[in-house]
């Protein structure tokens, strides 16, 4: 019995320290990558930071790709956590949903680096079907759908399908997080939040103009029809085209298989393309 206690007190420990070992190198590498990019970071530089050696880096992670997929997934695991333990115990939801926002905008103002790589994920990863911020949204909106859900038998929300309202959502916060990220947060992420929402929940149109757009809304028979004919509710001076934003549908892709040359490229602007969000 003392043998088999002491057999798996050792396993436990050793599993600890692989554990710690593998956030070690998974922390510095996301700074490593945030600094001099994908193409351009090398092994040996990770190890140098490390004080290890490669057959470390390689026992726990088997390529570059490996390596850095594994950082971006450690960023949205860090970013579902925080936000869950920011809202834990808020009762109201619609406080809840501000909170959330809040600590998203948040999270990211703190971490630039966890943006960079996420950036850099749409660059270097075409290949993917899917990138690891939208593996993770789609996991994680269950809980925000089942809320607006909620809100909406409540009375709180006016009826619409919860999907329109987790996808304008995600959009908008992704939108500004990565605007943040580039031109700098204009507020406090508290503040951010509260005028988001303001927009979002309360809206911009005046009550009157908001009961014109709706019954121009609810007359509407034909989809195709031209707005401006129908006399709908941007018809007359003011009337502008309404365009649609479709959902995001390009893949994250990558290539560079070998962690013996990590080599670092230019840092990938190019995200105005990809959204998400709560």
């Amino acid at each position: 019995m003392t043998g088999e206690s002491g057999t798996e007190k050792k396993r436990c420990c050793s599993e600890e320290a692989n554990q710690a070992r593998r956030e070690e190198i998974l922390e510095t590498a996301t700074e490593l990558f945030a600094e001099q990019g994908f193409s351009d970071a090398v092994t040996q530089r990770l190890v140098e930071r490390l004080g290890v050696g490669k057959g470390t880096l390689y026992r726990h992670f088997p390529s570059k790709r490996a390596l850095f997929l594994a950082a971006t997934d450690r960023v949205m695991r860090k970013m579902q956590e925080c936000i869950s333990a920011n809202v834990l115990g808020v009762e109201d939801g619609l406080e809840r949903i501000e909170r959330g926002v809040a600590t998203f905008l948040q999270f990211f103002a703190d971490h630039p680096a966890f943006v960079e790589l996420l950036i850099q994920e749409r660059a270097h990863f075409k290949d993917r079907k899917r990138p690891t911020y939208f593996e993770h949204r789609e996991i994680n909106i269950q809980r925000w759908k089942q809320l607006y859900r909620s809100l909406m038998d409540a009375g709180r929300m006016r009826e619409m399908p919860v999907d329109r309202i987790s996808t304008v959502m995600s959009n908008v916060l992704y939108g500004i997080m990565v605007t943040n990220f580039f031109n700098g947060q204009p507020a406090p992420a508290d503040v951010q939040a509260r005028e988001i929402l303001d927009v979002i929940f309360v809206g911009v149109l005046s009550d009157e103009e908001r009961r014109r757009f709706l019954a121009g809304r609810s007359t509407t028979t034909d989809e195709t029809s031209d707005e401006t004919n129908r006399g709908g509710p941007f018809s007359g001076a003011n009337y502008h085209d309404a365009i649609p934003v479709g959902p995001p549908v390009d893949p994250l892709a990558g290539d560079g298989r070998d962690l013996d040359r990590m080599s670092a490229g230019q840092v990938a602007t190019d995200a105005a393309d990809a959204h998400c969000g709560l």
